[in-house]
């Protein structure tokens, strides 16, 4: 196998170390690349090609769960860009939890090349996987939901699996398990690295349900929205009316004595306002627990029309008085003119 590849690939020298290092089974996992020969399973022989770019994998079920008691047999297909891209992971074994023969969705598989990173290895992987196998589908692409009746089943009916390409039985692929083994070193550090992947996933998964969830609210949110807005708006016309109705009613009863229609006598800007914040006043004291006093918008585009008239007013003075300086000097000249 060394003399068919470029031993100078990042790939293959990261992949032919990870080999090394995964030569021998565990009680858990095991995984070795494809190598050239014919083996036979079930009485049927099949013939392949050494292929560093893909591994078969078999995996325990993890302990205290459905999958208790099975071991798994799947492929691992890495890309040549290995370990800047995350491998495909296919099961091979029905088992319940991921679809046979097609590619499973997770975080460290080639559905999610933006959750990968480099310093992640295929022992990783195997561990993640294990991880993962008691969670739930989600809906996830190769992801099955099956009872936990169907899953115990196929459990105990992986043992009998062989795989058809490598020729692995899973009643030898793994080692036996023994109450008093221990984990090595690297196996302590591919768990902890499949723990935080697991929670990657779930916190995906979290950040996925309250988005949906934000989404299904923001009707809701419109609306309420538009009825705080329609409220204000009502609360805003509500001064308006109760001033014009109490405007007739302060008319009356003010300290100014009415007048009759036939000598009415418009009133100048700054009178018109002192009666308005009269009637405001006089509004406020009849009720001091009501709305809050403020100034309506009419009032403020009544001020600005008032000084636009005031401005015009002395636009046109100043225009009347130039006039008469004019006509006067036109007369003096016309005097002096006639007198020569």
């Amino acid at each position: 196998m060394e003399n068919k590849y470029n031993l100078k690939s990042p790939a293959v020298k990261r992949l032919m170390k990870e080999a090394a290092e995964l030569r021998d089974p565990t009680e858990h996992y095991h995984a070795q690349p494809l190598e050239s020969g014919m083996h036979s399973c079930k009485g049927s022989s099949a013939m392949f090609q050494d292929n560093l770019f893909e591994w078969h994998f078999s995996v325990r079920g993890p302990p205290d769960s459905d999958f208790d008691g099975g071991v798994y047999h799947g492929r691992i297909v890495l890309p040549p860009e290995y370990p800047m891209k995350p491998p495909s992971i296919i099961l091979l074994t029905p088992n319940g939890r991921f679809e046979v023969g097609k590619k499973i969705c997770l975080s460290i598989s080639g559905h999610h090349p933006e959750t990968w990173q480099p310093s992640w290895s295929i022992r990783t992987a195997l561990i993640a996987i294990i991880g993962f196998m008691p969670t739930k589908g989600e809906g996830a692409i190769g992801s099955l939901d099956y009872t936990p009746e169907e899953r115990r089943a196929l459990a105990k009916k992986s043992q009998d699996f062989c795989c058809d390409t490598c020729g692995c039985s899973m009643h030898s692929a793994l080692l036996a398990l023994t109450p008093n083994s221990s984990p090595s070193a690297a196996d302590h550090k591919a768990r902890e690295l499949a723990q935080q992947i697991n929670f990657k996933a779930e916190s995906s998964l979290s950040r996925q349900a309250s988005e949906s969830e934000g989404a299904e609210c923001k009707p809701s949110t419109f609306t309420q929205g538009d009825t705080s807005t329609s409220a204000g708006q009502e609360a805003s016309d509500r001064p308006q009316a109760e001033q014009t109705e109490a405007s007739p009613a302060t008319g009356v009863e003010g300290s100014q004595p009415p007048t009759a229609t036939s000598t009415y006598l418009p009133l100048s800007p700054r009178q018109r306002r002192a009666q308005q914040h009269s009637h405001q006043g006089q509004r406020d004291s009849s009720d001091p627990a009501g709305r809050p006093a403020f100034t309506p918008a009419p009032h403020q585009r009544q001020d600005e029309s008032h000084a636009g008239s005031a401005v015009l007013i002395v636009v046109l003075t100043l225009a009347l008085a130039a006039l008469i300086f004019r006509r006067i000097y036109l007369a003096h000249e016309y005097k002096f003119d006639y007198e020569l």
